[in-house]
């Protein structure tokens, strides 16, 4: 089997001149001309943000999350200052006349407006197939909003968040109207018509900037890095990402974005702690936490 399939991963490995990358229904095709040189430049400011949160408490009614954003602002790879904001996102549900809806309560820096966590259960954009959006789904919105929001109160030249531009819930255009900002993705669910990843169709030397469209580019940010990335929004901020993309520990990233990553995580014994001190204060907790738990305790039966 091991052979069989080794065969077939080789075969999806391989790709021709004519394969096309699909984006919002359009094909593009991959032409050598198109590939644009990035020439390091500094004396601009960029500001990195990212985010992070833990399910503290989550029950088939309810979901209490831990929420952190970080922002760090570079200037010629020195670090100027840094914002972090921390809260609690409280997510309950209630029937509104025959319709189930999510509402939210905001802990600690209201950073985003509680009113924009307000969602129908059925919405199809929250929906995963024909099953009603899971209560939790909520934190990863706040997540994202409280991202955005950050990004549009930083003082710098540029913005960059990790991740896509793409709106992905409702009401996120609220927050995605802020201005400079663009985004650098690590991963990318684009494919080509052949079902290739773009990134292995793209490929030439040095540092570049490959167009999609006006808005979406794949780049290469070190001439010795092994990684492209998807990149959106203002492109004037790329000759300023070369002299911060160096470190070692990830060639060709930003290390801003490394940094910002690093300090806005919530780790796991983080969220334990978390856990505990909300257990202890209230221990009927429990019995609303068994009707999510059984799947963790059989992940300890050796």
């Amino acid at each position: 089997m091991i052979k069989e399939i080794s065969a077939k991963l080789h075969e999806l490995l391989q790709f021709s001149a004519d394969d096309k990358i699909l984006l919002n229904g359009q094909e593009i095709s991959v032409n050598q001309n198109n590939f644009a040189s990035i020439e390091s430049s500094s004396g601009k400011s960029i500001a990195f943000i990212d985010g992070g949160q833990a399910e503290v408490l989550s029950s088939s009614n309810f979901c209490l999350s831990f929420i952190r954003v970080f922002g760090v602002v570079f200037r010629d790879n020195q670090k100027i200052h840094s914002v972090k904001k921390e809260f609690y996102v409280l997510t309950t549900c209630k029937k509104v006349e025959n319709e189930l809806i999510y509402s939210s309560a905001l802990y600690g820096d209201e950073f985003i407006d509680k009113e924009d966590l307000v969602f129908n259960a059925n919405d199809p954009l929250l929906q995963t197939g024909n099953r009603k959006a899971a209560v939790s789904k909520i934190s990863n919105i706040a997540r994202r909003f409280a991202e955005l929001k950050l990004a549009s109160e930083m003082e710098s030249d540029f913005v960059v968040l990790d991740g896509t531009l793409d709106k992905t819930y409702p009401g996120e255009e609220k927050y995605l109207n802020v201005g400079n900002v663009s985004s650098l993705a690590k991963t990318t669910d684009l494919v080509t018509s052949n079902g290739n990843n773009p990134a292995n169709v793209l490929n030439s030397t040095g540092c570049w900037q490959y167009p999609l469209n006006e808005k979406t580019s794949f780049v290469k940010l070190h001439e010795r890095g092994e990684h492209i990335f998807r990149f959106e929004g203002n492109k004037d901020v790329l000759p300023f990402l070369l002299q911060n993309s160096s470190d070692p520990i990830f060639l060709g990233y930003p290390y801003g974005l490394i940094y910002a990553d690093r300090m806005a995580r919530v780790s796991n014994n983080e969220r334990k702690s978390l856990e505990i001190q909300f257990m202890i204060r209230n221990k009927k907790l429990q019995y609303y936490l068994n009707s999510k738990n059984a799947h963790s305790i059989l992940d300890t039966i050796s």
